[in-house]
């Protein structure tokens, strides 16, 4: 992942072999004091790498500003190069900035009344209804029973996914014949719910694209009738810019509380982890890995910054 932010950093360095030592380490009181036109220089080479990598412009800003605000001013030991103690300045705020999408899915649900209702919003294609079998999954292996709500009435097609996710799961699914009308279906899945002491209510939707005006009062009257506790939206960390609009229109229109980013184990450029949350200012919850069950982890700053750079 961020395959030319890396080459970028590569080429800073040049032949040092040594590992870039944390920013903190390398600054002192006595050195060679860092100008900041040397940071500005080394920093629009590193941009560069960022918005290759497919990372939003306002997270760059906010990237640079920090690398800035670390560095300008202050001394460097002179057994480390300019171009090392940038390349730590940058992961610092990199991970400062994924540090603020970190969200305890698992402490919300157990600290909160029965039944828990979630919201799953995003568009067709991004693994959506496979991210709700997942969490449904993950809550049941935790001893929790949960009901999975088919509002996604618009296509046939992904009511019989929803089903057979059910079934493989073992847990009960609410689903109204195609063309039903998505509300309707959630309520009664929540009605069902609490009728039977079910735990947690994951409620999928419709995905046609977010400028559909229809698709999204029909997100709204959900909202409206079952009153989520939390709404997700699962974006494709591989749609790079139209994930984030996507984000921002779905929000706009129905509040985003948490982001579930899918196939990010086949994301090469890795800006979207980056980009999609701060975008909107809402944390991500998990990461999609793969296709099983399992295949889904809490995010983690530290993992996401070890897989950001490795190479």
């Amino acid at each position: 992942m961020f395959e030319s932010l890396k080459k970028k950093l590569s080429a800073l360095r040049g032949k040092a072999t040594e590992p870039p030592p944390t920013a903190e380490a390398a600054i002192g009181d006595s050195g060679r004091k860092i100008d900041e036109g040397e940071v500005d220089e080394l920093l629009w080479e590193l941009e560069l790498g960022l918005l290759e990598s497919d990372v939003a412009l306002p997270v760059i800003e906010e990237i640079k500003s920090k690398v800035r605000e670390g560095l300008v001013g202050k001394r460097v030991d002179r057994k480390f190069t300019l171009d090392q103690v940038v390349e730590a300045a940058l992961k610092n705020a990199i991970e400062a900035v994924l540090k603020k999408s970190e969200f305890d899915f698992d402490a919300f649900v157990a600290g909160h009344e029965r039944p828990v209702i979630i919201m799953f919003v995003g568009i067709n294609g991004t693994g959506k209804t496979t991210a709700i079998a997942k969490l449904s999954n993950r809550l049941q292996k935790q001893g929790l029973t949960t009901v999975l709500s088919a509002s996604d009435t618009f296509r046939a097609g992904a009511i019989e996914q929803l089903t057979v996710h059910s079934e493989r799961l073992n847990t009960k699914i609410v689903k109204h014949q195609s063309g039903g009308d998505p509300a309707a279906v959630a309520y009664d899945a929540v009605d069902h719910a609490k009728a039977r002491r079910r735990d947690v209510v994951l409620v999928d939707t419709a995905g046609r694209m977010q400028t559909n005006a229809n698709l999204m009062d029909e997100m709204k009257k959900i909202r409206r009738v079952v009153s989520p506790h939390l709404v997700i939206f699962v974006g494709d960390s591989l749609a790079g810019n139209d994930a984030i609009e996507q984000a921002i229109a779905f929000d706009k229109a129905v509040g985003i509380d948490a982001v579930i980013l899918t196939k990010i184990d086949t994301d090469a450029k890795g800006g979207a982890a980056l980009s999609i949350a701060n975008s909107i200012g809402k944390p991500i919850a998990f990461l999609s890995t793969g296709q099983g069950y399992e295949d889904i982890i809490k995010f983690d700053s530290k993992w996401m910054l070890d897989r950001l750079f490795s190479d």
